[in-house]
């Protein structure tokens, strides 16, 4: 396989500098603690690993660390169930190690991201203690939307919302004499109440902590749910068919405002600090509406992620995330994995290789083999767009979706509340195999008191970061050249890209005029164009043929030709 053009390992690049755009072409690396690297020994990962591995990170060429949350938490949510927003959760390791992480990942060159979860607390929050504790009316619960029944003696929920975990968004207090009281809402959990962001006290809280992390010297933060936050007060059912704005806990108008002011206390900082958003939103111009220059500096592009390995349907999102983007001057991002979703190996293999929360079921077989040569292409594809670009720990290892674990062992929300229907998060929280040639795998050191959270299958002795390394047309090696390429090359990242005439079922665009990527969706190779010398392919391409399921990139030396196909830029979406 053709992929170590560039050999050797990246550089360290040193001390962040001070570029106010470096996010607009940023290759950005998400963290998940609990399943990185674990260095005291307990089976859970922590900030000491991360700390042990941050050279790794370095040398895979990221340019910033996205943190899932890492405060102190029930974890009846992994995490997102905050109890202490400017704490550090003990089994992850103190506030003052944290500090010194962002200091020593500072120095390598990397930019820290953390997790704010404005949407809900976690029922062990003091301010849930304290609104359970005061009643009905209490200034305590008017930070949160406590609310009556409906019904004879109010046993009816005060509307028919559902949770993202399934179920029921409501849920049922008991009064201090033990009798049935107020319901309270949450979209997610039972665990994770949902705030009022009508209330000045929870305006003022979340900006506070947004200035005691971005004064601790992160470079950004990365807002959950960031379009559920703000709520119809009354209430009501919701439309068969909402409006724009008119969904009443979901993209409301006023939610702006929010991060209108956020953005302030962000630009308010002498160097560049982000804001991006998690915004799932099938409209795709109302999801730009929250980009626009006053507002968030970029959001996760969910579409790309979600469409199934399909030349059309990718690259009508390609053009209509470039085309949304364009009018507020903000970049699109390109993410083809995270915490909650499938992993693209898994997901690619299946014979739907799309993804959507409401159809993702148990069971479904996968070719394992077909998912990871396709994640190659996907990863290559991804990389060259224009934007910047989220890698899911683990991702480059080409890691699949642990769909075998033990149920008993299972501990995500939205499989215990679906009752097994939904197979849950887990499958890719499983953490991470660094080396050797079983459990641990290097996750936690020689020597450990506990065994990994959830196990890790044996069969990925042979996706180590250690045995990858040895292994020259491996994934890891491939990210490593993949990035180091994009690092070096001033037409990757930001910019434009011109769409290069193309059979259907093949992509190809230029960036520039010296950068050319071109993905194979087709069941048969293709020929790759004259004049063009061969930078990097995600399969064997060094007959001058691209494999079914693969991408290359390519340097052209000349205006490109191919049999009257690719025969020079046309433009298309910027």
């Amino acid at each position: 396989m053709t992929e170590a053009v560039l050999a050797g390992s990246a550089t360290t690049r040193g001390i962040v500098g001070a570029d106010d755009q470096w996010w607009r072409r940023a290759v950005i690396y998400q963290v998940y603690v609990r399943s990185f690297a674990d260095g005291n020994g307990d089976g859970i990962g922590d900030l000491a690993g991360v700390r042990s591995r941050l050279q790794y990170l370095a040398d895979l060429g990221v340019d910033a660390i996205w943190f899932t949350p890492w405060y102190v938490s029930p974890l009846a949510d992994g995490g997102y169930d905050v109890a202490d927003y400017r704490a550090i959760d003990p089994a992850f390791g103190s506030l003052e190690e944290a500090e010194r992480l962002i200091d020593e990942a500072r120095n390598l060159g990397i930019r820290t991201i953390v997790d704010i979860v404005p949407n809900h607390v976690s029922d062990q929050h003091p301010w849930f203690q304290a609104a359970l504790a005061s009643g009905p009316g209490s200034p305590e619960r008017a930070r949160f939307w406590f609310h009556p029944g409906r019904g004879k003696d109010g046993n009816e929920m005060p509307n028919g919302w559902v949770s993202n975990f399934s179920g029921p968004a409501w849920t049922r207090t008991q009064n201090p004499d033990g009798t049935p009281g107020e319901w309270y809402l949450h979209l997610f959990s039972a665990h994770q109440p949902d705030l009022n962001w009508s209330h000045p006290d929870v305006r003022a809280e979340h900006e506070a902590v947004l200035r005691f992390w971005l004064d601790r010297g992160v470079a950004g933060v990365r807002i959950d749910s960031a379009m559920l936050l703000m709520k119809d007060p009354a209430l009501p059912e919701i439309p068969a068919a909402p409006g724009p704005g008119e969904h009443p806990n979901t993209d409301r108008d006023e939610l702006h405002e929010v991060y209108r002011r956020w953005r302030v206390l962000a630009d308010s900082y002498s160097d560049s600090r982000i804001l991006v958003g998690e915004i799932w939103l099938p409209d795709i111009d109302r999801f730009a509406n929250y980009l626009r220059p006053d507002e968030l500096h970029t959001a996760f592009n969910f579409d790309f992620l979600a469409r199934p390995w399909d030349a059309a349907s990718l690259r009508d999102s390609i053009d209509s995330t470039l085309a949304a983007h364009a009018p507020v001057g903000a970049p699109a991002t390109w993410v083809l994995s995270n915490h909650d979703v499938t992993r693209p190996v898994t997901r690619y293999g299946q014979a739907d290789s799309s993804f959507a929360f409401a159809t993702r079921r148990a069971g479904v077989p996968s070719d394992i083999e077909l998912g990871r040569k396709r994640a190659r292409a996907a990863a290559l594809l991804a990389a060259a767009l224009p934007g910047s670009l989220y890698i899911y720990q683990g991702e480059e290892l080409g890691l699949e979706e642990v769909q075998d674990l033990p149920l008993d062992q299972l501990q995500d929300p939205m499989y215990l509340r679906s009752g097994g229907t939904d197979p849950g998060r887990d499958g890719c929280r499983v953490p991470l195999p660094w080396a050797g040639t079983g459990s641990p795998f290097g996750f936690s050191p020689v020597g450990a008191i506990g065994d990994p959270w959830l196990p890790q299958p044996n069969r990925w002795a042979e996706l180590t970061v250690e045995a990858q390394q040895r292994t020259p047309h491996s994934m890891l090696n491939l990210y490593r050249t993949m990035l180091r390429i994009r690092r070096s090359d001033p037409v990757l990242g930001d910019g434009h890209l011109q769409w290069l005439p193309s059979a259907d079922d093949v992509l190809a665009f230029a960036r520039g005029d010296g950068f050319v990527c071109i993905t194979n969706f087709s069941h048969a190779p293709i020929e790759l164009p004259s004049g063009c010398s061969l930078l990097l392919a995600s399969a064997d391409a060094s007959d001058g043929f691209l494999p079914s399921d693969a991408s290359a990139w390519l340097r052209p030396e000349r205006s490109p030709t191919y049999d009257g196909t690719l025969q020079g830029p046309t433009e298309g979406g910027e």
